[in-house]
């Protein structure tokens, strides 16, 4: 039995996964395989992207990420996570500068779907605190933040939802993507326009006072509990 047994599999992974051609054919079996099933966990995981650029596109696009980035872990649910930072760089999607943040919000959904389990709080408990500005409030483990200068929730929304996408105007402002998972389903919600820094100073544990000083708070936290992004309040003397 070999001593490294992992970078003996990593070894050979890397070898399935080089772009030149196999003098073995059962290697060329293997690695054309190996890149398929690659290619099918990242339009499993990014279908709005896939149907954004079209499968021939996608597919392109996707071949080349696999021979760049091929996977670290044998858990394929977690392959993926650098594909939108790769179609940044991607010359053939330079037309489409809002792709690498639509595929950001479809990542956020896989990580909140694997995210750990916790129950949301109602606004209710909030409301029972006797100093309000004191209160630390705990995310739900599954919360996702997307902020983007481009409309990148509405895209996603007609891109899963409508049989025929509608356009989405080039003047159209950007939007911040709240990504929850409550229960079993995963959501998406759009976020008032400061609420991206108010949910990262709530995360650093400021108190409510000083998390809240520039955002919308009553919008903020209605959006927030609705989407179930809650999961506890400290102190919280009244349960």
């Amino acid at each position: 039995m070999p001593r490294d047994l992992g970078g003996l599999q990593h070894g050979f992974a890397q070898r399935l996964l080089r772009p030149e051609p196999a003098r073995d054919r059962r290697m060329a079996v293997y690695r054309n395989n190996v890149a398929a099933s690659l290619v099918g966990v990242l339009r499993a995981h990014f279908p709005v992207t896939q149907r954004i650029v079209g499968e021939e596109f996608f597919e392109a696009a996707a071949v080349a990420f696999v021979r760049r980035a091929p996977p670290v872990s044998p858990v394929l649910a977690e392959y993926g996570g650098g594909f939108a930072a790769f179609l940044e760089g991607f010359a053939p999607a330079a037309e489409l500068p809002y792709l690498p943040d639509v595929a950001r919000l479809e990542w956020a959904r896989i990580v909140a779907y694997n995210a750990a389990d916790d129950a949301p709080i109602g606004i209710e408990r909030l409301a029972a605190a006797s100093d309000l500005g004191a209160v630390r409030l705990r995310l739900h483990p599954a919360v996702q933040v997307v902020a983007s200068p481009w409309p990148i929730v509405s895209i996603w929304e007609t891109n899963t939802h409508d049989a025929e996408a509608r356009r989405i105007g080039p003047d159209a402002d950007g939007e911040s993507a709240l990504v929850t998972r409550p229960a079993l389903d995963v959501r998406v919600a759009r976020l008032p326009p400061d609420a991206p820094s108010f949910l990262d100073a709530v995360r650093r544990g400021l108190p409510l006072a000083e998390a809240a000083a520039d955002v919308d708070l009553a919008s903020t936290l209605a959006t927030l509990f609705t989407a179930g992004a809650i999961a506890g309040i400290d102190p919280e003397e009244d349960k």
